[in-house]
C-alpha cells in the first residue's frame, strides 16, 4: 500500500510541475503578414497543430502527381510570412528571426525543408545573369548526356 501511495504522490507532483512549467512558457511569436488582406488558409490554432500534415500532403501530390501551386505550398507560406525587417534585410533560415524558426525552436524540431527550398520569398531572391548561365550549363550537360547515351547503346 505504501508503494502505491508513493507512486500516486510522484505522479501528482510531476503533473503539478509540468502544468506550472507550461503555464510559464509563452508561445513563440508568429510574424503575421503586413498586408491585412492576406488571410492564412487555415485558422492559427489549426496551423500550429497540422501544418506539417499539409506540407507533407502537398509534397506527395507535387512529387507523385505533378500537382503544383496549391495554397498549402511551402512557397506560399514563405511568400506571405517572411518579410524584410526595418533595415530591409530578410532573415535566412539560420537566423532566429526567420518565420519558421520561432516555433521549431520552441518545439525542438529540426527543419530540413530548406535544404532544397528557398527560405526567402521569390520576389526577394536576386536572379542575376549568373543564374541564367547555370541554367544554360545544365541544359547543355543534359543535352550532352542524352547524346552520349545514344553512343553507348
Amino acid at each position: 500500500m505504501t508503494r502505491f501511495l508513493r507512486l500516486i504522490y510522484v505522479l501528482i507532483g510531476l503533473t503539478l510541475l509540468s502544468t506550472s512549467a507550461i503555464a510559464e512558457t509563452p508561445f513563440p511569436t508568429i510574424h503575421e503578414p503586413s498586408d491585412e488582406s492576406k488571410k492564412c488558409i487555415h485558422p492559427e490554432d489549426e496551423m500550429r497543430r497540422n501544418h506539417m500534415n499539409y506540407i507533407l500532403h502537398e509534397r506527395d501530390e507535387t512529387m507523385r502527381e505533378g500537382i503544383r501551386n496549391e495554397p498549402a505550398s511551402l512557397a506560399n507560406c514563405i511568400n506571405c510570412h517572411v518579410e524584410p525587417n526595418a533595415q530591409g534585410e530578410i532573415a535566412g533560415i539560420d537566423s532566429d528571426e526567420h518565420f519558421c524558426n520561432a516555433c521549431h525552436q520552441y518545439a525542438s524540431v529540426q527543419i530540413d525543408c530548406f535544404q532544397c527550398h528557398a527560405d526567402r520569398p521569390q520576389k526577394y531572391i536576386n536572379r542575376s545573369k549568373h543564374s541564367s548561365s547555370i541554367q544554360q550549363q545544365l541544359q547543355q550537360t543534359l543535352a550532352a548526356d542524352t547524346s552520349n547515351k545514344g553512343v553507348n547503346q
